[in-house]
């Protein structure tokens, strides 16, 4: 292992002491430092907004104020969620007659890779059952459980043809195949010590605790950590003052989950959906409804049915709205809609066939239209032609024959883990907390884990995770999730608003370069205005961060936060457009070892590429134009000093081109030795 990573494991075991004074005062000091940075940051953006915003260019001046609000904002959201930092005592021993099942989620992952992580499972001293998940379904997998003496589980029949939903998918289907009352979650790259669950057991004492989870720390990174992998301030301070507020959430690996906890979650789950498909089958139903009576005949047997119908329909929604049981409204609902359309004699069958096979596609010879699309394609359909009086009563028989009780369309009717996004862990822990369960942030190494050891590798990585946030983010809004506190939603939304940086990067990179090439100003101030108000709050907010990490390196994080802004960009607008649009999201499954052939990925760096070259030439013209002009040399000395900044920020994916993969010293000593 490195210095670097010798260094991390000390900062997390060095953890899980009792609060005492030091800390005591400490949180106070911190405190103040956030009061004192707000106060100075939201001075700073009221006075741009009111007072120095350069209207005549207004199209650089207003998005340069707009990304600086967007930063106070986020100052705001790390100071709320630093105000309750929670230093946690010591757990209570575990209940002994706790059961616990481990589960090693795999997908393609070298099977000696996998093998490791499930000797190490095997070996943890408190009784449990290790169960290797293997959706790749690999006999060599399977051979391998066997000989290490685990069990191994991989998907059935019920899953073919069937949405597969990755990891979540892996686990609930492994939920159903297993009965210990906790879950031991390890991605297949996270090696496990012996005392994970004697360290963490102890916490659902508290029956309403659901989640502990650990830190992710990394063995194999070099010192200087190049690919930017360990996260200290995020698995340490963040998560701990996210845990003072009981908003620390699920983060994939490393984490023990209550049993009772996910099945309630998948149980209500099961019903929000069934309700939420009803509902909209009604709304379906009601509009073909209402066009079809705009074209009967008025006093007709047709119009009185669609009537009856019509009403039936708007009173079974307001059953539904009411929380009446769902059995019972579509029962009545069918009952009267049968009654309504008794005496009504279906003489233009042919009508009605050629209607459905024009929605569905066919080509009229006897197929069923439902065959070949799914119901909400051919009840969106219906509901915007002009059907006669008759089909749309057949229609509206065709709705409620479309709600689906049993969920055809999934291998399973209950998911406990969320699927919404390609990531299961934070909407699985937002619907935990909107249930009223507890989590627990354990801030002690438990589980050494493998970084990406190539750059490609870490941006997919790190692209995953942005999706799978910001999929979650327009889902399911924290902001608006049902049954949350206030603090709890500001918690999930200040993870999800930082992946929104991106496009504030673009600004930034770009207002000193109009300066330095074009002489527009965004900012209507002359210097000393902008210093008085800038540079405290620029102070006071780097030495909230100094405070608020306690020593732990972050400055790589910083970096990475800017240099891949268009990963953050990509990861926000392909999330948009799948959820808005349902088109593919360009996923991957992160290779958990070194890709031989990587390369350098050139075309992953293009924009990072393009600006670092355009700031360059931007300071060149710069320093022309002072020199040429004999004006606006404070402004360019700024301004030189920003795109300075902004390059420092960007030659860390330099280190990371040049990186070439972890070595252990015994590697380093060994060919040392070799070479003498």
């Amino acid at each position: 292992m490195s210095r670097h990573g010798l260094e991390a494991v000390a900062a997390y075991d060095a953890s899980s002491r009792p609060r005492d004074v030091r800390s005591e005062v400490r949180l106070w000091l911190l405190r103040i430092i956030v009061v004192a940075t707000l106060v100075l940051a939201y001075n700073y953006v009221i006075w741009r907004w009111l007072e120095s915003v350069n209207w005549a260019a207004w199209w650089i001046a207003v998005p340069l104020v707009v990304a600086e609000s967007y930063s106070v904002i986020d100052v705001t959201l790390f100071g709320l969620t630093m105000w309750r930092a929670r230093t946690r005592a010591d757990p209570p021993s575990p209940a002994g007659d706790a059961t616990v099942d481990v589960f090693i989620a795999t997908y393609n992952e070298p099977v000696e890779l996998v093998a490791v992580t499930a000797k190490a499972a095997k070996r943890i001293r408190w009784p449990h059952e290790t169960w290797i998940l293997d959706d790749g379904d690999r006999p060599e997998m399977r051979a391998a459980a066997e000989k290490i003496g685990v069990g191994y589980i991989t998907r059935g029949r019920e899953w073919h043809d069937r949405p597969r939903h990755a990891k979540a998918g892996n686990i609930n289907n492994a939920l159903m195949e297993t009965t210990a009352e906790y879950l031991l979650i390890l991605d297949a790259d996270m090696i496990p010590r012996p005392e994970i669950l004697d360290r963490t057991l102890g916490y659902f004492r508290d029956p309403k605790v659901a989640l502990v989870q650990t830190p992710q720390v990394f063995s194999n990174v070099a010192t200087g950590d190049p690919l930017g992998s360990q996260a200290p301030l995020f698995y340490g301070p963040i998560q701990e003052g996210k845990d003072g507020w009981n908003a620390a959430f699920f983060c994939g690996s490393n984490a023990v989950l209550r049993r009772e906890a996910l099945m309630q979650l998948g149980i209500v789950g099961y019903v929000r959906e069934v309700e939420a498909t009803t509902a909209r089958r009604l709304r379906q139903a009601f509009r073909i409804v209402r066009r079809a009576q705009r074209r009967a005949a008025a006093g007709s047997a047709a119009a009185v049915a669609l009537a009856e119908t019509s009403t039936a329909l708007l009173h079974a929604r307001q059953a539904l709205g009411n929380g009446e049981p769902l059995a019972e409204v579509t029962y009545t609902l069918q009952r009267r809609a049968d009654a309504a359309a008794a005496g009504v004699v279906f003489d233009d069958l042919r009508a009605i066939q050629a209607d459905l096979a024009a929605i569905a596609g066919l080509d009229g010879d006897g197929g069923s239209a439902s065959a070949s699309f799914d119901a909400d394609e051919l009840l969106e359909g219906l509901a915007t032609r002009d059907l006669s009086p008759l089909n749309a009563l057949e229609a509206v028989q065709l709705a409620l024959r479309a709600v689906d009780v049993d969920r055809g369309d999934e291998a399973q009717a209950v998911m406990p883990l969320a699927t919404i996004s390609v990531t299961e862990d934070m909407a699985t822990s937002m619907r935990m907390h909107g249930l009223g369960w507890r989590s627990v942030f354990h801030k002690e190494l438990l589980a050494d884990g493998l970084a990406p050891e190539d750059l490609s590798t870490a941006l997919t990585q790190r692209l995953r995770w942005a999706q799978g946030t910001m999929q979650v983010f327009l889902r399911e809004n924290p902001l608006f999730s049902r049954g949350m506190t206030l603090a709890q939603r500001l918690m999930y939304f200040s993870t999800m608003w930082s992946y929104l940086s991106g496009f504030a990067t673009v600004v930034y990179l770009a207002a000193p370069v109009i300066f330095l090439v074009f002489g527009v100003l965004p900012v209507d101030s002359w210097a000393p205005e902008f210093f008085w108000h800038f540079l405290p709050f620029f102070i006071v907010n780097q030495l909230l961060f100094l405070v608020a990490a306690r020593g732990l390196p972050t400055w790589r994080g910083q970096q990475y936060s800017l240099a891949l802004f268009p990963v953050w960009i990509r990861a926000c607008v392909s999330a948009f457009g799948n959820v808005v649009f349902r088109l593919p999201l360009d996923f991957a499954v992160t290779p958990k070892t070194k890709q031989a052939r990587a390369g350098v990925p050139w075309r992953k760096l293009l924009w990072q590429l393009i600006a670092a070259i355009v700031l360059v030439v931007a300071v060149v013209v710069g320093v022309i134009r002072v020199v040429v002009l004999q004006d606006e040399f404070v402004g360019t000395v700024v301004n030189v000093v920003w795109v300075s900044y902004d390059l420092l920020m960007l030659s860390v994916l330099v280190g990371a081109v040049r990186y070439r993969g972890y070595v252990s010293e015994e590697t380093v000593i060994a060919s040392e030795g070799e070479a003498r």
